[in-house]
Formats: structure tokens, C-alpha cells, sequence
């Protein structure tokens, strides 16, 4: 275990991340200096603490994996971190920075504590001190301010150590993004997602508001039913803006019998101004809910993107993390898209999967190419603490997959060579190998919704159980969150006081 000690608390959700990015399998504990002080915790190992070298450039003598403790003092304009080992031995290094420019002084001490891991595990990260963080955005952001490329690239480097490729990927889809986005009108706009939360079984990496639909049977109706009073209400909330696009997300939407998709579908036309939309998307999401009656009525309802997700295509994969298909039946749910007339679909995959390798992930690009679908979502695996995979690590220490970044290679040259363009891309905290998600998209197939939520431009009114609002002020530069409950008994019994939340929030702020 490494510990560490904090003499301000507010910094751990920017030097735990970090930490986890060069010490992926170590449990790290971060501590309140004034609770180590006071002994007010378990101590794991003792450490005698014989300093060996307090300068800034210096030759490490010690073992990566004889770490023991960080210990991090922000004070004014002094930030000091020691490290010390469990042989004894400690290292320290101090920078300095100005603590009333609250984000130069948080890179600030980022930077210096990833100089002292790098050196330490004498491993690089690709994205430097950019942990769980939307690079596309910063540069976005930099391009809209009037920055030139070679400005971009410098600040990337030198304020967040990005290497030169993330560097260059993150230029070339923050462009592409703004091309795709450049005609909508962010303050009089909106998008709008409804999330079923129900999935035929539950993954093991899974940590999203997802509960399976055969448990779960008897919940659905009276979730519909909550959910079509807040999409009523919902059409009410912007009746002088336009709306964008539409995203049903969850969960998987089409595990909803044809039934109830055909019913709520037509509520939300019904209700909704539809004249102005971009943008229509259902994720079809799992091959063993979709059937030719279901992709019927989702044409009838003028959906327009789907996707089809795989996550991969080898059978002893799929096995493995839950999803109760074969590979056959993700090919024959594409093809019954494509004969039931549906002309922008997208698959997902996953890299870094429990005992897959680079051949896994070659294999399944593969049968892909022969699907040929119109856009492609690369998933680095990132394991959030509800996930199975994670609770029940020690299930699965031996199929650790083998070589991530090589994985990612592979599909950013499978995406070029079958004229794939990338065209958003995003990053979460605990990603293996410090890695990144990139959606890539032939020519005019790009998912218009997936570059909106990235990049926070428009407002987003979020439906259903664990749904986030999210609102957006541009004249004042910030964004305001308004979630539902993710338990969906509590969503049906309360779905007044989350319709209420919303009413509140918009009598409070002028959108």
C-alpha cells in the first residue's frame, strides 16, 4: 500500500488519480495531515526517515516498487513533496508557484509530483498530468480564443507534459468538432437524453445505472409510466429554444418489449418539437434485445443512428464478462438493421478486456470490417469502484489483459486504413494504461450528441433514473448539475420531487 499525506485534502482528487495512473495494481490510502500527525489511522508499514538527496536533479537509487509514502505540503507559494522508502531511503523536491492562480499552482504541483513518479517508475504517461480530464475541451477552448497551433502545442507540453501524439490527436478532433459543430446555436439550443436503465444481464466492468430487465420485470411499467410524466413535463421547460438531437441511453433501451418502445417513442414526438432535430440516436447497445420488430419501430419514430455494440468478438470474451450472446447474433442484429433500412450504425468496442491480447482485439477489428458499420467507438476499459471487476478483482488477476497501448495502436491504424475519421474523444479517471476513448465515424455519420456531452457546449436535459442534467450559462462561463436518483423505486416514488428539482432550478436561473 502507498500512503499519502496530504497538508491539504483539497488537492486529493488530482494527486490520486495521478498516483493510480504510475501505480495501476497498488491500493493508495490518502491521509489528512493532521490525522497523521495524530495517528488517527491504521499504519501499514513503519518507515524510518533518512533523507539521501533534498535537490531537484538527482540519480534514484531505489526500487519502484519499494514505495511507501508521499508526503505532500502545499504552504503559500511553496509546495514541498517527500518521498519515502520502505529501505529508509526518502527523496524530496520543492517547487514554487503563485497559490492565489489556483489552477497554475494545482499543475504546479501536479507536474512536480509527476516528475518525481516518472523518475522514480522511469514510466512516461501519454497524457501527462491530465487525469479523468476532456483533453479536446482544453484545446477547443484555446482554439476559440484565436491560439495558433504551435501556441496549442506548446501549453499542452509544457503545462501538461502531454506526449507529441496525444498532443496531435487531440488538435486534429478538437477541429473536426468544431467544423461539426459550428452552425448550432448553443444558447438557443438544447439536446435532450432519456435513460432506460435496464440491461439483459450486467456486465462485469459495468458501474452505470443498469439493472437487469429479468429481475427486474416487474419494475419496468411503473418506471414507464414515471418516466413519461417527466418527459411531459420536460417538453415544457425551453419552449422558446430549438431542439438538437435526442439520445435514449442507459441501460440498453431496446431491452424494452416492442410494446413499450413504440409507446415511448411516440410520447416523446408526441410532446416534443421535432422540427428542427439533428439528431436521433438509440442504443440498440446489446444484439440479444434487438429483434426486426423493434428496429421496425424505431424507423417508424424517424431514429436515425443506432448502435450495435459488441465490446468484442471473441466468444470466451463475451463469456467472461456477462453478456449472455454469441457472436453470431451481434452479425445477425447488424444485419437486421441494415435490412430493416437503418443507415448510420455504430459499434463499440472495448480494449483491455479480462485475458484478451492484441491478436483478441486484431481478430475482432476483423469481423467488424466485414459488418463494415458507419462509425466505431474505441473503449479503453476503465474500472470504477460498483464494477464487479473490481470488487471481485482477485477473480481475475490472472487475465489481465496484455499490452493495452499496443491494443489502442492497432485500432487507430485499423480507423485509418478503412477511412475512419476521429472525431471526439474522452478520458476517465482509472483507464488502463492512462489511455483514452476515441469515437471515429465515416464521412457525415459522426454522433453529433457524443460531441455536445464531451464538450459541455449546450445544455442537456437528462430523463429517467441516475440521469444528469446538465445546464449550461454561457455569459457567465459555468455549468450547473441537476441529477435524479439512480434507484429506480426511488425514481417511481419520487418522480414528483425530481420533476420539482428541475422546476426549481429553472425558476431560480435564466437559462
Amino acid at each position: 500500500m502507498i500512503q499519502i499525506i496530504l497538508s491539504n485534502k483539497a488537492y486529493e482528487n488530482d494527486v490520486y488519480p495521478l498516483a493510480k495512473a504510475f501505480y495501476p495494481d497498488e491500493i493508495i490510502k490518502v491521509i489528512a495531515k493532521d490525522d497523521y500527525d495524530q495517528g488517527h489511522f491504521e499504519l501499514k508499514t513503519t518507515i524510518d526517515h533518512n533523507p539521501i538527496d533534498h535537490n531537484t536533479i538527482y540519480r534514484m537509487e531505489v526500487s519502484k516498487d519499494n514505495l511507501g509514502m508521499i508526503d505532500i505540503i502545499t504552504k503559500d507559494t511553496e509546495i514541498v513533496i517527500t518521498v519515502s522508502f520502505l529501505n529508509g531511503e526518502e527523496v524530496r523536491r520543492k517547487e514554487y508557484a503563485d497559490i492565489l492562480i489556483k489552477a497554475q499552482y494545482k499543475n504546479s504541483l501536479k507536474r512536480l509530483l509527476y516528475h518525481i513518479l516518472s523518475d522514480i517508475t522511469q514510466v512516461q504517461l501519454p497524457w501527462g498530468i491530465l487525469t479523468g480530464i476532456r483533453p479536446t475541451k482544453l484545446v477547443y477552448e484555446m482554439l476559440d480564443e484565436g491560439r495558433n497551433e504551435i501556441d496549442i502545442i506548446a501549453h499542452m507540453k509544457s503545462e501538461y507534459l502531454c506526449s507529441d501524439q496525444k498532443i496531435s490527436m487531440s488538435l486534429q478532433i478538437a477541429k473536426r468538432e468544431r467544423e461539426l459543430l459550428s452552425s448550432i446555436d448553443y444558447q438557443n439550443e438544447y439536446s435532450l437524453y432519456i435513460g432506460i436503465p435496464f440491461c439483459p444481464t450486467t456486465c462485469l466492468y459495468c458501474s452505470f445505472t443498469s439493472y437487469s430487465v429479468t429481475k427486474y420485470a416487474d419494475y419496468v411499467e411503473e418506471y414507464l409510466k414515471a418516466l413519461e410524466k417527466e418527459i411531459e413535463y420536460a417538453a415544457t421547460c425551453f419552449p422558446d429554444k430549438k431542439l438538437t438531437s435526442v439520445y435514449f441511453g442507459g441501460g440498453t433501451p431496446t431491452t424494452l418489449t416492442e410494446k413499450q418502445l413504440d409507446r415511448l417513442l411516440n410520447k416523446v414526438r408526441e410532446v416534443f418539437d421535432f422540427t428542427y432535430l439533428r439528431e436521433f440516436t438509440v442504443e440498440a447497445g446489446r444484439p440479444d434485445s434487438i429483434t426486426r420488430e423493434k428496429l421496425v419501430v424505431l424507423k417508424r419514430y424517424g431514429v436515425d443512428r443506432i448502435s450495435i455494440n459488441p465490446q468484442s468478438m471473441q466468444q470466451k470474451t463475451l463469456d467472461l464478462i456477462g453478456r449472455k450472446h454469441t457472436v453470431e447474433q451481434i452479425k445477425e442484429a447488424f444485419q437486421m438493421a441494415r435490412e430493416t433500412g437503418h443507415t448510420n450504425i455504430n459499434m463499440d468496442i472495448i480494449i483491455g478486456l479480462p485475458g484478451e491480447n492484441n491478436e483478441d482485439v486484431a481478430d475482432t477489428l476483423r469481423q467488424i470490417k466485414e459488418l463494415n458499420p458507419d462509425s466505431l467507438t474505441v473503449h479503453t476499459l476503465a474500472v470504477k469502484r460498483a464494477a464487479r471487476l473490481n470488487q471481485e478483482k482477485n477473480n481475475y488477476q490472472e487475465l489481465k489483459a496484455e499490452d493495452v497501448p499496443t491494443m489502442l495502436d492497432t485500432t487507430i491504424n485499423f480507423a485509418k486504413d478503412q477511412e475512419y475519421l476521429p472525431y471526439y474523444l474522452y478520458r476517465q479517471k482509472n483507464m488502463s494504461d492512462n489511455l483514452e476513448n476515441i469515437g471515429y465515424s465515416r464521412y457525415g455519420k459522426e454522433g453529433i450528441y457524443n460531441i455536445l456531452i464531451m464538450e459541455e457546449k449546450q445544455t442537456i436535459l437528462a430523463l429517467g433514473a441516475g440521469a444528469l442534467s446538465k445546464f449550461v450559462f454561457h455569459k457567465e462561463n459555468r455549468i450547473e448539475r441537476v441529477d435524479n436518483v439512480k434507484s429506480i423505486s426511488d425514481y417511481v416514488s419520487r418522480i414528483d420531487e425530481m420533476i420539482q428539482r428541475k422546476q426549481q432550478f429553472l425558476k431560480d436561473n435564466i437559462i
